[in-house]
């Protein structure tokens, strides 16, 4: 797995104009196809993962015990919690079954850098 660390003073807030503030995290490259990546940026800890070509940010602590998501089983675009075997749905955030729902970012690529909005999330 891929550790990235990167260290900026860049506020990950959104703007004024409400409009996001991408943060790059790391390069297109790093992250292979069926890859994931830990990245620690701005007081945030974000697992990664490239699947079916979509990169997916989720803050990488299950909402449940706090347990490390980066580590998790990949079910498709789901990943499973080592530490209880809760399913998270990488693109929306929600538990199989409901009850939990984890931070999820958004993400986009640009000019060969992954970069996540850290100051927006969807759940």
């Amino acid at each position: 797995m891929l550790i990235s660390d990167h260290r900026s003073a860049a506020d990950p807030s959104p703007s004024a104009d409400g409009r996001p503030r991408w943060t790059d995290v790391l390069g297109d490259s790093d992250l292979a196809a069926g890859g994931r990546c830990f990245a620690r940026h701005g007081g945030h800890e974000i697992a990664l993962f490239r699947i079916q070509g979509a990169v997916h940010a989720i803050a990488d602590s299950c909402p449940h015990a706090g347990a490390s998501l980066a580590s998790g089983e990949l079910e498709g675009a789901t990943i499973r919690c080592p530490a209880h075997g809760l399913r998270f749905d990488l693109a929306t955030g929600y538990a199989r079954g409901g009850g939990f729902a984890m931070r999820i970012y958004p993400v986009r690529v640009h000019d060969g850098r992954v970069e996540v909005d850290l100051g927006v999330t969807a759940c």
